[in-house]
């Protein structure tokens, strides 16, 4: 006699095993969902798609499904409801400060979403980028939230390898591992992370870690300005102010 409770409970196993994929893989496919569930791909696809519609999984431009907002909350990653007023207001006290655009970013998986941010006051200015999510190791942010990770579950992250950017008319970003882990020690020696028009052609950031009251980092501050006002030298000074908002973000976890 069929047991009525079986598909339910195999559906929930299948979800939980998707879930814990996502946070250990940073990304999944729907041809490896079905593998390694033993499931026919239309049966990984309807499990990946009520993940989305429920915000524990999201989907980028190449339809690679990443961990999800409800996911990194989940995680104690995105900062509470509370904090939200908070960090709005330290970024209008920043971007007062720099006149730059501010922004408050997390990681999630290998993808930086931007949870808030304040544009800058100058008429040529960096636009918002709230909401969005790019891969991190192009933004200063979440570099210097990569740089925080042990060396092997940076690489779990990218099981096969860092994604490629469709892009010109900027410098290429970083295409290898060896070199982003490159990138990520000159990060942990200085500070602070830069971006040199790896996420856009046009725009140059400087980012910084925040950090609970376990030292642990939970999100990232950055300052970004167009490239035309950006002259040697002024990422560094950027990046005095950001420690100063970080450190009083830090202070309110």
């Amino acid at each position: 006699m069929r047991n009525p409770g079986a598909y339910p409970v195999r559906s929930a196993d299948n979800v939980l095993t998707l879930l814990r994929m996502l946070r250990e893989q940073g990304e999944l496919r729907v041809a490896e969902a079905a593998s390694s569930l033993g499931v026919a791909p239309s049966t990984a696809h309807r499990l990946l798609a009520t993940l989305r519609r429920h915000e524990f999984a999201v989907q980028d431009r190449h339809r690679v499904y990443l961990p999800g907002p409800a996911l990194t909350a989940a995680g104690a990653t995105a900062p509470r409801p509370e904090l939200r007023a908070v960090i709005h207001r330290l970024l209008r006290e920043l971007v007062q400060q720099c006149q730059e655009t501010a922004h408050f970013m997390i990681l999630e998986g290998n993808g930086a979403r931007f949870l808030d941010g304040v544009e800058g006051s100058k008429s040529l200015r960096c636009g918002s980028r709230i909401g969005l999510l790019l891969p991190a190791h192009v933004t200063s942010g979440d570099k210097a939230l990569l740089a925080e990770l042990p060396d092997g579950q940076l690489r779990r992250l990218y099981p096969r390898g860092l994604p490629r950017l469709d892009q010109s008319g900027g410098p290429r970003p970083i295409v290898t591992m060896s070199a982003l882990l490159r990138e990520l020690a000159e990060v942990r020696r200085r500070g602070y992370a830069t971006n040199h028009q790896e996420s856009e052609p046009g725009i140059m950031a400087a980012g910084r870690c925040v950090r609970d009251r376990d030292g642990q980092a939970c999100g990232a501050v950055v300052l970004a300005v167009p490239s035309v006002r950006c002259p040697p030298g002024h990422l560094d000074e950027l990046a005095g102010h950001l420690k100063s908002c970080a450190d009083a973000l830090s202070r309110e976890l």
